[in-house]
């Protein structure tokens, strides 16, 4: 805002240009403020008295102590603590600066005050732009205040730039070292002090959007000489402690200084070694500290560090419930494709009838081949035993005795062989027969089980196939009948009624 008439703004020379804006700013300051003295040709004179001496008048010697002040210092920066601070209505603001041994009294106009951007209160260490004058009424020594900011703001914003710069060139804010969440969380671990209001807003936004997480709460200072410390200590009991997934690292907005326990190199380093997975919500969203660069994620708020660490409870329902109707299907597609592989199968094996056939011509193959094995064997042996009744009777009668012995025990052994030959082929022919009358179906039905055929000559494998309307053939051991099926109505398998089978079940 410029004063009005007061054209080209601050453009001319600097000193000519500062006077004309500090006139028009004090044209608007309380009645009794010094203002630069106003005289003909630009000098402030004494005035005569009786003796011909000079002799100053109070208010000329003000107006001149105030044009020497000016002269001497234009705006000064002052540092010290406000005390005594009050605002009046009209929106001035009053109060003292001072330090351990002096004090000024300071005036601050109401188009001034308005541009500071934090609260001035006693106690508060600032760093003051003023302009040195007197206040007339009192003589007092006064500064007007052009600007104020925090003392020790800039020192710390350098501190802060440095070290930012000497850790990044280190490759302590690397995005390859960061570590990424994991993909379900079901614990989180908040770093903070228990009576931050940061940590209401965490527990809340947890308990709104994630009640299945559990919390646990590893208590530090957030501000103060020893909160790097603490914090440091927190981060890594809960690493030693391994029952958290992700940690949260938070704290409330505040100004540089009340958030600087969170640009400690320390805690930077602590971050960056950490085992499990940090984000830091630190202040607001304008606010950055090291530990924002140093954490895996920065979250702008406290209360979004929550939203961020783990997935609301009903977008990991809506996850569950897509896998089971994934896992649905592909069971119905798996039990189909099974299915027809079964029925290629089935078509492959031969059916029952053909095998019982082909066991029968076998068994009577076996047979035939025993006769024909006994057959010969006994042609063989009559060969042999009239060969040697031919040679016994070319035999001289005086080895006739020993040849009819030697005949007899040829003829014992004979027959003993014919004998055990005759058992074993019994004892196989026996085990083929229990075996052909296992494989033969019409023993099991013989017990009181019956076959079911369908129309096209298939065999009738599951019930719960059967449909109104059709036609099947019962067959038991001895006969088989036609049944057209009017109502077809599931009950309960009468083998699985004692095991607790639901008597509705026919699957």
């Amino acid at each position: 805002m410029e004063p009005e008439g007061f054209a080209g703004g601050l453009a001319g020379e600097p000193r000519v240009c500062w006077l004309v804006w500090t006139d028009w700013l004090l044209s608007r300051a309380p009645p009794g403020f010094a203002r630069r003295p106003q005289r003909a040709g630009g000098t402030v004179t004494p005035a005569r008295d009786a003796r011909g001496g000079e002799a100053w008048s109070v208010a000329g010697l003000a107006r001149a102590l105030a044009d020497t002040l000016w002269a001497r210092f234009g705006v000064v920066s002052v540092q010290g603590e406000i005390s005594g601070f009050t605002r009046a209505s009209s929106g001035h603001c009053y109060f003292a600066l001072r330090d351990e041994s002096a004090q000024l009294r300071c005036v601050m106009f109401r188009q001034r005050a308005a541009l500071v951007d934090f609260e001035l209160r006693d106690g508060v260490q600032v760093e003051l732009r003023a302009q040195v004058g007197i206040y007339e009424p009192r003589g007092d020594l006064q500064l007007q205040v052009e600007s104020v900011r925090r003392f020790g703001q800039g020192a710390l914003m350098e501190q802060f730039l440095r070290l930012k710069a000497r850790l990044r060139a280190e490759g302590l804010f690397e995005a390859d070292r960061k570590r990424a969440l994991p993909e379900v969380v079901r614990s989180v671990g908040i770093v903070t002090s228990p009576k931050a209001a940061a940590l209401h807003d965490v527990l809340v936004t947890l308990r709104r959007r994630s009640p299945q997480v559990r919390v646990i709460v590893y208590p530090a200072s957030v501000q103060g000489a020893a909160a790097p410390a603490e914090l440091v200590r927190a981060l890594r009991a809960a690493q030693q402690r391994a029952e958290v997934d992700v940690l949260l690292l938070v704290r409330g907005g505040g100004s540089l200084e009340d958030l600087w326990a969170f640009n400690d190199e320390g805690l930077a380093r602590a971050l960056a070694q950490s085992s499990l997975p940090v984000i830091s919500g630190v202040g607001h969203e304008t606010d950055f500290t090291i530990a924002d660069f140093a954490a895996d994620m920065r979250a702008p708020t406290p209360t979004a560090a929550a939203e961020m660490c783990a997935a609301p409870r009903e977008e990991l329902l809506e996850g569950l419930r897509r896998a089971a109707r994934a896992l649905g299907h592909a069971l119905q597609v798996r039990l189909a494709r099974e299915q027809q592989r079964m029925d290629r199968l089935q078509l492959r094996l031969p059916p029952p009838s053909r095998v019982l056939r082909d066991a029968e011509v076998h068994l009577r193959d076996l047979h035939a081949r025993r006769r024909q094995a006994l057959t010969a064997t006994l042609q063989r042996g009559s060969q042999r035993l009239q060969l040697g009744q031919a040679r016994l009777r070319a035999v001289p009668r005086q080895d006739l005795q020993r040849r009819a012995a030697v005949l007899d025990v040829l003829e014992r052994r004979l027959h003993l062989g014919l004998a055990q030959l005759r058992e074993r082929q019994q004892q196989r022919v026996l085990g083929l027969q229990a075996r052909l009358r296992a494989l033969d179906p019409t023993a099991t039905l013989r017990r009181g089980y019956c076959l079911a055929w369908r129309e096209d000559g298939s065999v009738l494998q599951d019930a719960a196939l059967l449909r109104a309307g059709q036609t099947i053939v019962l067959a038991t051991a001895e006969h088989a009948a036609s049944l057209g099926l009017g109502e077809v109505r599931p009950v309960g398998h009468p083998l699985r009624a004692g095991a607790g089978t639901d008597p509705g079940d026919c699957s």
